[in-house]
């Protein structure tokens, strides 16, 4: 079985998708492995570093060619993988509901495309979640630039000429980017608050030391451990406990995002002005839409005195790291259903039919059928 490791073309983008480490244990359950040249340059993975665990590097072309498996961080362009054969599987992050012509041409190509952002929040499936792992980092990551761009310091510090206090930081959605973010603000030294729409997350926030900003009555938990989208009742209480919130906080970071859909407006403009001059916000949710009014993908955007950030692919700020977890996800994916006798890991309907998005020459998964 020959697994191929593409490189990246789409724009920011300085993840690769496998690792030394992944690349000996392909080796190891009896697969080859091949990459394309330069895949790891921008994530501090030389090909000489690739050779030494036993791959092969080669041009684009023969490294898709008889390639059984496809493995990418992003979809890659159909148009640049010629030669690929039918059958083949292609295991990356594929945006089905924002680059759905994409998908279509990979159905047309004839293989199996697997979205790993699909993978159903179950337990046996925790560890190939791509989506918990990169989140994880840009919850980090989200609190570093804030940090770097708020001009003052975050912990409370006593000096002989007197006391500088705490940042007061505020995480607007408590999934796994938002309990990261509570974490890192509270090892930064900041007083950390808190809210969700799902009152179940109060205990992780109190867990983590921060303080719980919850609306009365208001719930929203949606399927597999995602918000539901706000009817407008609950989206008015929700504005009217930020508005009482956010006008007393020095760091703001935004996180709620529901899939498949534009992300939701938490913050106004409004409610911007209220906050003191000098006071950052990081939108986590620029990229698909933004959870902040006047929010833009990689651009410093001063409103009121408050500035507003936001990377449009923060994992890939970190690239070490972040290629490192998300190359563990598809390793731990492919070995969970990896049998020697068969051409490609045999796949179980719970998970291969939440991924699958073609088969075929065909669009199979009930999410893109409606």
């Amino acid at each position: 079985m020959k697994i191929a490791v593409l490189k990246e073309t789409a724009a920011g983008e300085t993840r690769v998708a496998a690792s030394p480490e992944t690349v000996k244990k392909y080796i190891a359950l009896g697969a080859s492995v091949s990459v394309e040249s330069g895949a790891g340059l921008s994530a501090s993975i030389g090909d000489a570093d690739f050779e030494a665990a036993g791959a092969a590097i080669a041009h684009r072309d023969a490294v898709i060619k008889d390639a059984d498996i496809l493995l990418s961080v992003q979809g890659p362009d159909p148009k640049k993988m010629a030669g690929v054969k039918k059958g083949a599987w292609l295991a990356a992050s594929l945006d089905p509901f924002g680059q759905r012509e994409r998908v279509d041409a990979y159905a047309a190509m004839g293989i199996e495309a697997l979205a790993m952002e699909f993978m159903p929040r179950i337990t046996r499936a925790q560890s190939m979640d791509i989506l918990s792992s990169q989140s994880n980092l840009a919850g980090y990551k989200a609190v570093i630039d804030a940090a770097s761009t708020y001009g003052r310091a975050f912990p409370m510090m006593m000096t002989a000429a007197g006391t500088v206090s705490a940042a007061k930081a505020f995480i607007m959605g408590v999934g796994v980017a938002g309990l990261q973010a509570i974490a890192t603000a509270r090892r930064l030294g900041a007083q950390v608050s808190a809210t969700d729409v799902r009152p179940e997350t109060a205990e992780q926030i109190a867990s983590l030391g921060a303080k719980a900003v919850f609306a009365e009555g208001l719930e929203a938990s949606g399927t597999g451990g995602y918000a539901a989208e706000l009817t407008d009742e609950q989206k008015a209480k929700q504005a009217e406990l930020i508005s009482a919130h956010i006008s007393k906080q020095d760091i703001v970071i935004t996180t709620a995002l529901i899939p498949g859909r534009a992300a939701p407006r938490l913050v106004s403009d409004a409610q911007i002005a209220t906050m003191k001059p000098g006071s950052v916000i990081f939108d986590l949710a620029v990229a698909q839409g933004g959870n902040v009014e006047g929010s833009e993908p990689d651009k410093l955007v001063e409103k009121h005195g408050v500035k507003i950030i936001g990377h449009s692919n923060t994992p890939a700020h970190m690239a070490a790291d972040a290629s490192a977890l998300f190359s563990r996800n598809l390793f731990n994916f492919l070995n969970a259903f990896w049998d020697k006798e068969a051409v490609k890991p045999v796949l179980d309907a719970e998970i291969g039919d939440a991924i699958r998005l073609t088969q075929d020459g065909k669009i199979v998964n009930q999410r893109l059928l409606g």
